[in-house]
């Protein structure tokens, strides 16, 4: 199971980005007077991954769902543009150290960038590589919807490939948008899917998990695994969650493999931390406490490639 040292903690603003143009110039008229410069081109928008300063935050409070019932798609990404959208997605940057939390407060051994997350025949390509960056020996990407969307209640779901290799740790999961009670885990996180050294030693098997209780070090998780029925590394699979007020339910490819109904936190009494909006995260970490370092036999580049994620209410 996941490892208790946190990989998150208090909400924090996003990170902003100055954006530099130039003025076009031009001379008077009249006769005698010298013609008018020609004004340079506009510049080209850019074409990596670049935060914005002043995003707009939609929070859907979703009706529950239960099994069986009648789904209204509310949000989705379908990853068919040309570029990520920053009014949708944040890019992190780095090893956590901006946040107090060097290696992500787990000890991972990738620095984040930017532009290793994108758009590809629609799909999103996250790609972990082996190559040095600011004292690191591997890069990634982990973006977020922080500040953009968040949601309660309903289900979520995702069409993923994932990365396979010792050392690789893929995950989509959720974090709460205002930590209303208190620092990680008091507020709680919801890990829809996560897995680790996929194809070695944990073979094809996912994970589904909840983490909350205290502030870390009193925190607490519990959670379930999955085999997956075929090469989770090769092929696509759709990992869902449904949320309601007072359960859980984790689904690969539509089976429920999971449900969890019992969960508490020391900021506010039971259903808190799970009352709140949270927001979506996708990533790829390389190394950690939990999946150990990668070994003479991980092969980089690899990349976790994601068809599409979707957010779902239950019947009004």
């Amino acid at each position: 199971m996941r490892a208790l040292i946190p990989r998150s903690i208090r909400q924090l603003a996003s990170l902003g980005v100055l954006f530099f143009g130039s003025a076009c110039g031009g001379g008077g008229g009249g006769a005698g007077s010298t013609p008018p410069a020609t004004p340079p081109p506009p510049m080209a928008p850019p074409t990596g991954n670049v935060n914005i300063t002043n995003p707009t935050l939609t929070v859907a409070n979703n009706s529950a769902i239960s099994p069986g019932d009648t789904v209204t798609l509310v949000w989705s990404d379908e990853f068919d543009g040309v570029q990520l959208d920053p009014e949708v997605w944040f890019f992190e940057s780095g090893d956590g150290g901006q946040y107090g939390i060097p290696g992500w407060g787990n000890n991972e051994l990738q620095w984040y960038l930017p532009d290793s997350a994108e758009l590809n025949n629609g799909r999103l390509m996250i790609t972990a590589r082996a190559e040095s960056q600011n004292g690191k020996n591997y890069t990634s990407a982990r973006i977020n919807t922080r500040d953009r969307f968040a949601f309660r209640y309903g289900r979520i779901e995702a069409r993923i490939r994932l990365p396979g290799g010792q050392g690789l740790w893929p995950a989509f999961w959720l974090l709460p948008q205002d930590f209303a009670y208190g620092g990680w885990a008091a507020s709680g996180e919801i890990d829809v899917m996560e897995a680790v050294n996929l194809g070695g030693s944990r073979g094809n098997t996912v994970h589904g998990t909840l983490h909350y209780g205290g502030e870390w070090p009193n925190n607490v998780f519990t959670g379930s695994s999955y085999l997956v029925t075929s090469d989770a590394t090769t092929e696509f699979h759709e990992y869902a969650l449904e949320w309601d007020e007072n359960e859980f339910r984790w689904y690969v490819d539509d089976v429920m493999y999971a449900a969890q109904n019992a969960w508490s936190s020391s900021g506010a009494p039971y259903p808190a931390p799970f009352d709140q909006p949270f927001y979506i995260l996708l990533n790829v970490a390389v190394g950690g406490n939990w999946p150990g370092s990668p070994d003479a036999g991980t092969v980089f580049p690899v990349t976790m490639e994601v068809d599409y994620v979707r957010v779902y209410s239950g019947e009004t």
